[in-house]
């Protein structure tokens, strides 16, 4: 079942940009978990999940049928209706908001998953701290995000307005441990009609 939780987001250009595009074909991305999130999180102890800008649901689907219960987030409601229509497990809780504006609740989660979303900079980073925030004791934030340097500018869209994981890492402080910091060659295909080469990733465990 798809959830609202609270006041749902007011539809945004980006929910707008978004809806429109998953309405415009059958299936937008593969239907298969990220490569990053199954090489990384294969070997941790299945707990809380947040999945952060959930799409068609692949990502959240694999933690669920791998004995994570999901939180899964978008901000478009059409991707999350399509999304809750193949969940089986009955894990995943489906919920339409934009967390850079409404934070997660805070020390909530085992494993707080980004990948491929575009986190835009905000001054005082505020809308970005709430995702690290939300990583429980214990727990693993893993971010991902295509390499800066298979990205060029276009139309309302520059590289330099996002964070990169590195970046992230840099705003860490010492309740955390940086295990993965890297820009890696991709394992997997790159999207159709794209060229991205290679992933950065950033992989941390909050010690406390």
């Amino acid at each position: 079942m798809t959830q609202q939780p609270g006041p749902a987001p007011q539809r945004t250009k980006e929910a707008q940009f978004w809806d429109e595009r998953y309405r415009s074909r059958d299936q937008v991305f593969s239907g298969e978990p990220n490569a990053v999130l199954v090489a990384e999180v294969t070997d941790l102890t299945p707990g809380q999940a947040l999945d952060v800008g959930c799409g068609e649901g692949a990502d959240a689907l694999w933690l669920a049928r791998n004995g994570w219960q999901v939180t899964a987030v978008d901000v478009s409601l059409t991707a999350l209706r399509r999304a809750a229509a193949a969940d089986v497990t009955g894990r995943v809780a489906w919920a339409r908001a934009d967390l850079t504006a409404t934070p997660p609740p805070a020390r909530s989660f085992d494993l707080v998953s980004v990948q491929y979303v575009p986190l835009p900079h905000r001054p005082g980073h505020a809308a970005l701290r709430g995702l690290p925030a939300a990583v429980a004791p214990g727990g693993t934030l893993l971010i991902v995000s295509h390499d800066p340097a298979d990205l060029s500018p276009r139309h309302g869209f520059d590289p330099g307005d996002y964070y990169q994981p590195g970046d992230i890492a840099g705003l860490l402080d010492n309740d955390w441990t940086v295990l993965i910091n890297e820009t890696r060659p991709r394992s997997a295909p790159a999207p159709a009609g794209t060229h991205h080469t290679r992933d950065t990733v950033l992989r941390a465990q909050r010690l406390r």
